[in-house]
């Protein structure tokens, strides 16, 4: 497609509502507001059921027309970029294929942005017809980003014709790297956990985890910020365990209410069954708030064990309990850890990054 001369490429962002609780809005907001605004015109295409308020068949509905929806909205604003953020699980996938479809029909490049789901090798294990459709979904985006070396050598190893890089996410650090913290050296421990209240995120076992601490004698502070699904049934686990005196529920914390709790608490707990790189954890970071993490996806990337945080096997309480210990009886080293988090993230997980990174494939797509 023709630019006119001297205009700014446009870009079209896929992803959810800006306003929704998501990592994906998170991301989106964030290039909006980014320096790849002086370079190219930047757009939001709404995707997805995430910070919608619609019955089952204005879904369906919706679903249906979206495609058509895309084709008027390519044309219109004369996109040139068609910027997919998805991940690879099953509802995302055929949802952003068809997206694909129509904007390789209508001659518009794509970056296809992962952010974690299944290795391409185990999506579809029974069905080389499928396996096909997903390699060509792959093959045909322009350009394709995943957040891990590891994911990276998996695509690479999927199909050598996808051009994939390594674009690991980003936060806009202001008011918490920026932002001077004490270091809690002889109160009870901080312990926070910030994110949807979901059973994966590994929360039951850090309940369990709790529960032995404090038949230890351990004292601490557990603040529980978000909402979800396993609201009711994590309060009745807190309950049962007899940790409702130390634990308190927050509900949703956004702005500078999240700044201000990561600044006053001392260790992230996010012992999670699946991830891929949460925003929560490069705030925690940045904040000098150590996590306590299982070693998955990227996590392992950016956590050096025993240097920015402690790494943990998945679904084991046990091992929860006696990380949390550890960090407890050893203030200096709680300390130095959260100076070595903020350094981490200032060098290598700031939105700044992200934009060149971006923009260098924005630039590599349209042959700039």
């Amino acid at each position: 497609m023709r630019r006119d001369a001297g205009s700014r490429p446009r870009v079209a962002i896929f992803g959810p509502a800006l306003t929704a609780v998501s990592g994906v809005s998170t991301h989106i907001n964030m290039l909006l507001e980014s320096t790849l605004v002086q370079h190219f015109d930047l757009m939001h295409f709404r995707v997805g059921s995430e910070g919608r308020l619609e019955s089952g068949l204005q879904k369906l509905g919706r679903i249906a027309f979206s495609p058509l929806e895309l084709v008027g909205f390519l044309l219109k604003l004369r996109v040139d970029i068609v910027h997919l953020n998805t991940s690879l699980d099953m509802k995302a996938f055929w949802r952003d294929l068809a997206y694909l479809i129509v904007a390789k029909l209508l001659h518009r490049s794509v970056v296809n942005q992962i952010h974690g789901g299944f290795d391409p090798q185990v999506f579809f294990p029974s069905s080389a017809f499928l396996r096909w459709i997903l390699r060509q979904f792959l093959v045909r985006s322009d350009a394709l980003t995943v957040l891990s070396t590891g994911e990276l050598a998996a695509y690479k190893a999927f199909d050598g014709r996808i051009k994939v890089h390594l674009v690991p996410n980003a936060i806009d650090p202001s008011g918490l790297l920026d932002e001077p913290r004490s270091f809690n050296r002889s109160l009870p421990l901080r312990l926070v956990y910030v994110g949807r209240l979901v059973e994966s995120k590994g929360l039951f076992e850090a309940v369990g985890a709790l529960q032995r601490l404090r038949q230890q004698g351990r004292q601490f502070t557990f603040l529980i910020a978000g909402t979800g699904r396993d609201d009711l049934r994590l309060r009745q686990a807190v309950n049962d365990a007899g940790i409702e005196e130390c634990t308190q529920f927050l509900g949703g914390v956004f702005g500078d209410a999240k700044k201000r709790l990561w600044l006053d608490s001392d260790v992230f707990l996010l012992p999670s069954h699946f991830e891929g790189l949460p925003y929560a954890l490069l705030e925690a970071m940045a904040a000098g708030c150590v996590p306590i993490v299982t070693p998955l996806s990227a996590i392992s990337e950016v956590v050096g064990a025993n240097l920015h945080g402690l790494l943990i096997p998945p679904k084991n309480a046990s091992r929860l309990a006696c990380a949390v210990a550890e960090l407890d009886d050893d203030r200096n080293g709680l300390a130095e850890m959260a100076e070595k988090c903020r350094q981490r993230v200032r060098e290598n997980y700031t939105i700044g990054r992200l934009a060149i990174d971006i923009g260098t494939i924005y630039h590599e797509v349209l042959h700039l």
